[in-house]
Formats: structure tokens, C-alpha cells, sequence
């Protein structure tokens, strides 16, 4: 990868609080035979709860939702896009092929009646820059620059935004030296004061936070027992808590901001950078 052209949002930090909105097939990863209609119920049951914490915070969000989710509620989508930005997620959460990319965009935008300018792929898996820009997006935040046993490792990866082929490749956020990951199973899995701690000091280091977790952590996952207990820790209402404290001892830090409006101020700080 040629040296990235970093970006700067502004002096104050950008809080970029985002979810990723898909069907429940976690269940089905982990052995379990549901149905579509009761990965998108579940689903859908977290996304309401999560968004009225939102609401009771006041923190406008992005949520990156696939295709097929969208299509399946298209009422919900409709109304939490009229405060939150909709990015794509793909078309279905399980599979992936590059045209995927375009045909979930356009159908979003069918549904919204308004622009899609950001993606982030499953499973923060990679996707090919040049498809990226082909397909029409402004923004990627697909890379999660740590190492993941199992999934993936991308530790020499940049930490910070950086323009490639007129894209900003927008990082998940991993604490400075360590890389610590800082997603939902940090959230989950880490004591609650010294993840926060972390949260803080990466936002006050790198001038920007962004997080990620998924509805469907926020409901009654005791039925599904063959998903591990790491990922069924504090599910339901002690999440919900836990996120809404999150939210309020990180509001006097930054600003709540969505993706596509971070991505827009990194163009503006940068205006005539080249393109990596």
C-alpha cells in the first residue's frame, strides 16, 4: 500500500458512535436453525431499543444496514434516517460479491429517496479498494487495524483515516501502540471503567472514536445457547446501559457526528491532497 494521505476531521473530537444493522445470522454461524423472519425480528427488536437510548442522549449515529434487513423493514429505516445517516453494509450479511456493493447502494437509496455515500463490509471483512470506488462511495469502514485471531490480521495497517483512490478509508478505532480493538466485544468483555478510560484516551489521541456494535446484542439471547458466553455477556437492558453511560461520559469529549459528515470535514481539511 503506497504511504496514505492522512486527514484531520477538525480541532474538536468526532465521536462516531456507529451500528451495524443486519439479520441475526450470528445464530446461525454458531450452529443455531432460525428462520430469516426471526433474524430480522430480533434484529429489529434491538435497533428500537438502541435508538431510543440515542434519542435519550441526543447522539446522532450512523447505521450501516444491509440491503436485505432494509428491505425487510423499510419503516423503521425510513424513520431513523431522518435523524441518523444510512450507509451500506452490503446486500446480505452472510455472502458477499463485488457487485454487491452498487446494488445495495441503489436499492438504499430507492428506499430513502436519498443519497448513500458510505460502506462497511461484514465481519469488517476486506473489499477491494477499486470496487469501492466504482461502486460510488465516498467513504470505506471496512478495516479494523488490529489483530483478530481467526478472523483477521491487519496490524500494519493504518490507525487513522487516510484518502486511497479518492475514497477515505475510515478505521475502526484500536488504542495507540497496543492496538487494543475497541468494538463491541471490547465493550462487552472489558471492566466498564477501564473501557471507557481506553475510549477517552483514543479520542483525545487521535482526534476521532469510532465504534461499532449490532442490535441484536441488545435482546434476550439466552435461548441461543450455543453462542458463546463472550458473546452473550450483558446482553438486553445491561448493555443498554451500559451504552447510554457510554454515551454521556463521552458527549463533553466531542461532538456526535455521523460518518458521512466526518468523511465531508476530512475532505474540506485536505482539499487539494492527492490521492494515495
Amino acid at each position: 500500500m503506497a504511504s496514505p494521505n492522512r486527514g484531520k476531521a477538525s480541532d474538536a473530537g468526532s465521536i462516531l458512535f456507529t451500528v451495524d444493522v443486519e439479520e441475526f445470522d450470528t445464530a446461525v454461524e454458531f450452529g443455531h436453525d432460525i428462520s430469516l423472519s426471526e433474524q430480522i425480528a430480533v434484529s429489529t427488536r434491538g435497533l428500537t431499543l438502541l435508538a431510543e437510548r440515542f434519542t435519550t442522549v441526543d447522539a446522532r449515529t450512523t447505521l450501516f444496514t444491509t440491503a436485505n434487513y432494509a428491505l425487510h423493514e423499510p419503516d423503521l429505516i425510513r424513520n431513523l434516517a431522518r435523524k441518523h445517516e444510512i450507509a451500506s453494509h452490503g446486500y446480505f450479511h452472510t455472502t458477499f460479491e463485488p457487485a454487491d456493493l452498487l446494488t445495495s447502494r441503489l436499492a438504499l437509496e430507492k428506499l430513502l429517496d436519498q443519497p448513500v455515500t458510505g460502506f462497511r463490509r461484514a465481519r469488517m471483512g476486506y473489499v477491494d479498494p477499486n470496487e469501492v470506488q466504482k461502486a460510488g462511495y465516498a467513504y470505506n469502514s471496512s478495516l479494523h487495524p488490529t489483530w483478530l485471531p481467526g478472523r483477521y490480521n491487519h496490524w500494519g495497517e493504518p490507525r487513522h483515516p487516510f484518502l486511497e483512490l479518492g475514497v477515505w478509508q475510515i478505521p475502526a478505532s484500536v488504542t495507540p501502540t497496543l492496538r487494543l480493538p475497541l468494538f463491541w466485544l471490547s465493550l462487552k468483555n472489558f471492566p466498564f471503567a477501564y473501557y471507557k478510560q481506553l475510549c477517552r484516551q483514543t479520542l483525545k489521541s487521535d482526534g476521532f472514536l469510532n465504534l461499532y456494535v449490532h442490535p441484536w446484542e441488545f435482546t434476550d439471547l439466552s435461548a441461543y445457547e450455543k453462542i458463546p458466553g463472550y458473546v452473550r455477556r450483558h446482553s438486553r437492558e445491561a448493555l443498554l446501559d451500559r451504552v447510554e453511560n457510554l454515551l454521556r461520559y463521552l458527549k463533553p469529549l466531542g461532538e456526535f457526528t455521523t460518518m458521512g459528515e466526518f468523511a465531508e470535514k476530512l475532505s474540506l481539511n485536505t482539499s487539494g491532497v492527492k490521492s494515495a
